[in-house]
């Protein structure tokens, strides 16, 4: 399952939610009505027809069927929203879910073991991977070209470029 959204509370009285989108691209939203999503809260999984998505500003306002007033909407609140793989948008090439970078093995241009891929933070400008190494404290990474040589999702593996000066990106 693919996380896309976070809800956050309640738009108006006819149970209508206000979704924080936590993908790349929110107007994907509109492409899952009539579909099923998962919203995911206190350990369990409720699924819901999405009825309508539209854009506000930097948040999407849904509908879920069987979400019908204030009341039902508040209860889904910090309710995470889910898909299914197969309703994942199909990626360019040179991206990837960061679900499939999460310890991933990272090595240097000579094949020596640097770390693990701890997790990905998103930025303005670019991605940044948080590593655990070898030995030392955890650093930070860009995910630039100058940087990631390549990744292989099927192996788990990233060659990166250790130019001078990264190890000091400390988390």
């Amino acid at each position: 399952m693919f996380e896309i959204g976070t809800i956050v509370k309640p738009q108006g009285i006819r149970g209508e939610l206000r979704v924080y989108p936590t993908t790349d691209d929110p107007s994907r939203f509109a492409l899952l009505v009539g579909k099923d999503v998962l919203v995911r809260l206190g350990g369990k999984d409720i699924s819901h027809k999405l009825l309508a998505a539209r854009l506000h500003k930097n948040i999407v306002l849904v509908q879920l069927e069987g979400v019908n007033d204030r009341n039902m909407a508040e209860s889904l609140v910090r309710g995470v929203v889910l898909i299914p793989d197969n309703l994942a948008l199909p990626l360019d090439e040179g991206e990837y879910f960061v679900r499939d970078l999460v310890d991933m093995q990272v090595v240097d241009e000579n094949g020596s073991l640097v770390g693990h891929v701890r997790d990905v933070m998103n930025t303005n400008a670019n991605d940044v991977y948080i590593i655990d190494p070898i030995e030392g404290d955890a650093f930070m990474l860009p995910a630039i070209k100058k940087v990631v040589i390549s990744v292989s999702v099927a192996d788990k593996k990233m060659t990166v470029r250790m130019m001078d000066g990264l190890r000091e990106l400390t988390v």
